[in-house]
């Protein structure tokens, strides 16, 4: 057997630079988007059907923000998609990166990797993430949603090992995604890779997009688990890697929110792929201020304080939370544990997902409780649902809703999203109160039967206290809205 030898992924980095990153609210790599044009139609594609291609980022915007990220510590760029090689100054972009000395890691279905490409790739020291499903051509174009799909990759591989790669210093990686079609060639996929020096990225399909419709692609948990365990098995014994069994990558850790996030190509900061909770645009905000401020890269950074459910428990805590991105895409909950671990398939009760009624996570009762259902939760936002009952203690004997219950409609959403957020994390309620409201305007009554959302946003914090923007609508019809500033005790026991 080969010197015993531990896997480090290419994009994680030491211990100590990741905990330094988390401190000093800063990053260590930045996923980006040039553009989510595409010449593919990949069945587990998580970009929406019909994206909207209008208003994506200038080269000019690129550029300032990638000094931005290195500005804020990035030491690498890592390029998705779409397609980066459909962007018409692709090569150009990443000479441009590589000149401010970071490492690019890119993401591609072959497409434009000419012989030329591939040199020139090369000589950048790119390290080339190449999407390759299957090696069966009729699976690899039914995958891509593409007849040919399979030439252009082939022929794209076959340019790049002939311009050199890969090297110990010029790295050359497969993606694969794995699914029901191709789940038979998936460890014969993978010692073909290790035999070349080629690093595999197999990762489980995120229920997101085309990936959450379209169902027959995925594979049961369990046999997941044990393909995970054989290929462990395999790279201990054959090639004196080690490494151990956690979803949703074959091999490698991710806890790419303690030191990363996505660009995507309109300007939108997220977290990553699969949370594409907006957190701020670079069009309006700095970088570096997107994410110091941000409550969700907050969240995810105190991960072993915050996460919930099965997941919490996890002896694996140290160095796993899940797929955040699955968690969010099935429950609504970024924080929530991942319904897709093998770990969690009998706990799948104690997984709560939105919308959710409120009654378990607010101090409201009836006839007191004036709100329903939380139905989603998001960077500083929440929206809650009612529907007017003819018992509700606030209704008039006209049928309205008097109009004084609309802050307390406002106030106690909030209420809702704190307690939510605490839910199986704290073992007492969450304490809070409401310290004054100003600027109520009331434009027209609710009434019995009507269902009110309910959006609130907190738009200034301080410390404990925090300054709240409420909305009440009914359909696009807004009714009232008003600000409110609350204190919120957020030690937890």
């Amino acid at each position: 057997m080969a010197n015993c030898q531990v896997i480090v992924p290419n994009f994680e980095f030491s211990e100590q630079e990741i905990k330094d990153a988390v401190k000093n609210n800063r990053l260590l790599s930045m996923e980006i988007e040039f553009s989510l044009h595409c010449n593919f139609h990949c069945q587990y594609c998580y970009i929406p059907e019909k994206f909207n291609f209008e208003n994506e980022l200038s080269y000019e915007e690129l550029c300032e923000a990638i000094i931005q990220a290195k500005n804020l510590g990035v030491k690498k760029i890592i390029v998705l998609g779409g397609e980066p090689m459909l962007y018409p100054q692709a090569l150009k972009m990443l000479k441009f990166i590589r000149a401010e000395n970071l490492d690019v890691e890119m993401f591609t279905n072959g497409f434009g990797i000419t012989p030329d490409a591939a040199k020139q790739l090369f000589d950048l020291g790119i390290l080339v993430v190449l999407k390759m499903n299957s090696r069966k051509e009729e699976v690899q174009d039914a995958l891509a949603g593409k007849k040919g799909a399979y030439k252009v990759i082939q022929d794209a591989f076959n340019n790049l090992r002939r311009s050199g790669f890969p090297t110990k210093t010029k790295h050359l990686g497969v993606s694969t995604v794995i699914c029901q079609q191709n789940f038979e060639e998936i460890i014969p996929m993978w010692e073909w890779l290790r035999q070349q020096g080629i690093q595999p990225y197999f990762e489980i399909i995120t229920p997101q997009g085309k990936g959450r419709e379209n169902e027959w692609l995925h594979v049961d948990s369990q046999k997941l688990k044990e393909t995970f365990f054989k290929i462990a098995e395999i790279d201990r014994d054959k090639y004196g890697i080690h490494w151990n069994p956690q979803p949703p990558l074959i091999g490698i850790k991710c806890l790419r929110h303690q030191f990363s996030c996505l660009l995507n190509s309109q300007g939108y900061v997220l977290p990553c792929v699969g949370i594409n909770i907006p957190l701020g645009n670079i069009r309006q905000r700095k970088l570096a201020d997107i994410i110091k401020e941000s409550e969700v890269i907050e969240d995810l950074r105190d991960y072993r304080a915050n996460i919930k459910g099965p997941c919490r428990q996890c002896d694996k805590t140290d160095n796993c939370y899940g797929c955040r991105g699955a968690a969010y895409q099935i429950t609504g909950d970024y924080l929530a544990s991942d319904p897709l671990c093998w770990n969690n398939t009998e706990h799948q009760s104690q997984i709560v997902h939105l919308p959710a009624a409120v009654g378990r996570f607010i101090p409201q009762q009836p006839p007191m409780q004036v709100i329903d259902t939380l139905t989603s939760i998001g960077e500083r936002t929440a929206n809650i649902n009612v529907t007017i009952s003819n018992d509700m203690l606030f209704v008039r004997d006209d049928g309205t809703l008097d109009e004084t219950v609309y802050i307390e409609l406002i106030a106690q959403s909030i209420a809702a999203q704190a307690g939510f957020k605490h839910l199986g994390v704290s073992s007492q309620a969450v304490e809070g109160f409401l310290l004054g409201a100003k600027n109520l305007e009331i434009y027209a009554p609710a009434h019995i039967g009507d269902t009110l959302t309910i959006s609130i946003f907190k738009y200034a914090r301080f410390g404990d206290f925090g300054i709240f923007k409420g909305k009440v609508c009914r359909g696009e019809e807004l009714l009232a809205q008003g600000e409110v500033k609350v204190w919120e005790n957020k030690k937890k026991s």
